[in-house]
């Protein structure tokens, strides 16, 4: 069993009783001691509250079973805005925001999140901003992307 493997055994529970979801595991070797970074949330989204509970608890079960020999740092979070979506759940939870999303095959599309389910989802396009001779089809302006033709997925800031 890998370190990853063991902490998400032991993060389990942890997430679990909060109604949270693990979305990445980064261990960061160091001189000094590695960074053991912890991303959860949740479909309502996971609270700093949560995140300390969880990091406490955790960091209470290393100790306690000696897990690293060695000096690390622990590091439980939200995963932030500029971290891809990489799990269905994170797609649900964003519908109706807006996404750049990068398949592939190379194509880079950019549009409103309107329906996601466990192998795909769908996404609004925008019109086009010149105006072309020939009316636009408004269902080509939605795409149905399948979740496996996805490289990565960031929730696009809008400022206006």
């Amino acid at each position: 069993m890998t370190i990853k493997e063991q902490l998400e055994a032991m993060l389990a529970p942890l997430l679990d009783e909060g109604n949270c979801f693990l979305v990445d595991i980064m261990i960061k070797p160091s001189k000094a001691s590695q960074r053991i970074i912890i991303l959860a949330d949740s479909d309502e989204g996971i609270t700093i509250q949560q995140c300390t509970s969880i990091s406490r608890r955790l960091a209470k079960q290393l100790e306690e079973q000696d897990f690293f020999s060695e000096a690390y740092t622990l590091e439980v979070s939200s995963p932030g805005l500029d971290q891809p979506l990489v799990l269905p759940r994170q797609y649900k939870k964003n519908i109706g925001r807006n996404l750049k999303v990068a398949l592939k095959q190379g194509e880079t599309l950019a549009g409103t999140l309107l329906e996601s389910d466990d192998e795909s989802i769908t996404l609004q396009l925008p019109q086009p901003k010149k105006k072309s001779k020939v009316p636009v089809d408004e269902s080509e302006l939605i795409r149905r992307i399948s979740l496996e033709d996805i490289s990565k997925a960031l929730i696009e800031i809008s400022f206006k």
